[in-house]
């Protein structure tokens, strides 16, 4: 597909809801664009691009943060009642801009356990966990919003500073064998890069609501792992079987291992045309690595 002329620049002004780890990367390459690009803070920042917004204690931006808005991204999970923060505090305020787009970072946690199966953006979700039903919620009331609302789904984000490498380096791995487990992942940068490929084609490709964000090759937490230790020329520790490590693990860490699916990106990568940066995690992990 070819790509047209871009249609992000100086006249577009993004608000980033949330400017986490996907956020911050994001806002960081959207800005060489030429874009005006200011991030939400919990707290007070010196960043002259940065504002406040915390729903729990009630601070909102001030009015003047908002003129000119033409694009959103919010990355702000659910709060602890299932409901999501920027729509309870900003819905109207939301509603009464001339907003171009904006898109909603999810999580494919909405499709619950497939035993390893494929799951697409067709596929009925059956969220399994409380933190994925609380996701889903949010999803509906972003669609319900009147807004020009795209909903990115996300499985496990990693990239430079927050892979495999790092948890090695603090001694923090565990090495897990479960049978048949995988797990689908996605490197930061191609978040990114795939909604800017959507938002520089809008008008050349069909909207599409809901879209996964994922890489070509669901593989196990064990495959990973061995390939890191492999790019450090370190020798991975014995297996440790899940039966005997769940035992001491939480409850946050136990539902990790509790679902297991397979998350397809045709839609994105087939039937838009999207071209992934690290296709698969070793590619992925080689960048990190250089950058670690």
């Amino acid at each position: 597909m070819t790509k047209t002329a871009s249609l992000i620049g100086n006249k577009n002004k993004f608000l980033i809801l949330g400017c986490g780890y996907s956020g911050s990367f994001f806002a960081k390459t959207i800005r060489k664009f030429g874009c005006t690009v200011l991030t939400s803070s919990r707290s007070v920042s010196k960043n002259p691009n940065s504002f406040l917004f915390n729903s729990e204690t009630g601070k909102v931006p001030d009015k003047e943060i908002f003129d000119g808005v033409t694009h959103i991204l919010s990355c702000i999970p659910p709060d602890k009642n299932g409901n999501d923060p920027v729509l309870e505090s900003l819905q109207s305020k939301l509603q009464n801009l001339s907003l171009e787009w904006v898109g909603y970072l999810s999580t494919t946690g909405v499709y619950g356990n497939t035993g390893g199966g494929w799951v697409s953006e067709i596929d009925q979700p059956n969220p399994y966990q409380k933190r994925s039903r609380h996701r889903l919620n949010c999803e509906k009331k972003w669609i319900e919003s009147s807004l020009p609302v795209q909903i990115f789904r996300l499985p496990g984000i990693y990239g430079p500073g927050r892979s495999t490498f790092e948890a090695i380096k603090n001694q923090k791995i565990r090495v897990i064998l479960k049978k048949a487990q995988v797990f689908s992942r996605i490197h930061v940068a191609d978040i990114t890069h795939a909604i800017i490929y959507l938002l520089q084609n809008k008008d050349s490709l069909k909207f599409h609501q809901i879209i996964n964000i994922a890489d070509d090759e669901p593989s196990s937490q064990i495959e990973v792992i061995q390939y890191s230790y492999d790019l450090m020329g370190l020798k991975m520790p014995n297996p440790i079987l899940f039966e005997d490590a769940k035992k001491e693990m939480s409850p946050i860490a136990q539902s990790f291992w509790m679902e297991n699916r397979r998350v397809s990106n045709k839609l994105l990568c087939e039937t838009l045309g999207y071209e992934l940066i690290y296709k698969n995690y070793k590619l992925g992990l080689k960048n990190c690595f250089l950058n670690s």
